[in-house]
């Protein structure tokens, strides 16, 4: 488990990865895990998702599952992205090691941890992120924080 993943771990995962389940995401706009749903559908992902509150409704041209269990057969999910707090994270991981047997990754956002269910997932194989964002290290990773000013960290070439 890895708070501090590399580079080419978290480029790898951005590149390869179709299809993210965001759990807690929300349907006000200006939350935080609406924006990053959005963000993550309009560079190309599919993002399924998941909120008991709203099952059944449609964010973004998808159907809002009410938990990962609902969440279709046919719909590989590569990524599981965590927007609950930290004490959920242990039934979320374990929901989603029983549900999606070719899961890669098991990411959760900024401020949420759990050392034990992180673990539990790498020991199935799974890659886990921590106390990161998908769309600030897909934005930084290429290049797009760069355009707003922010100093990446990142020599490249291009302008």
């Amino acid at each position: 488990m890895t708070e501090t993943p590399s580079e080419a771990l978290l480029r790898h995962i951005l590149t390869t990865a179709k299809v993210f389940a965001c759990v807690g995401v929300s349907m006000n706009p200006v939350r935080p895990s609406n924006y990053v749903a959005r963000y993550l559908g309009l560079k190309g992902f599919r993002v399924i998702p998941v909120n008991p509150g709203h099952a059944g409704e449609t964010l973004y041209g998808e159907t809002v599952y009410p938990e990962l269990s609902a969440i279709p057969a046919d719909i590989p999910v590569d990524v599981v992205d965590i927007f609950r707090r930290s004490e959920a994270v242990p039934g979320i991981v374990d929901q989603a090691l029983d549900r999606f047997p070719d899961l890669k990754v098991i990411w959760m956002q900024i401020g949420v941890r759990h050392a034990e269910a992180a673990a539990r997932a790498e020991a199935r194989g799974v890659t886990v992120i921590q106390n990161r964002c998908p769309k600030i290290e897909y934005q930084r990773l290429f290049g797009e924080l760069r355009m707003g000013g922010f100093n990446t960290g990142i020599i490249s070439s291009r302008l």
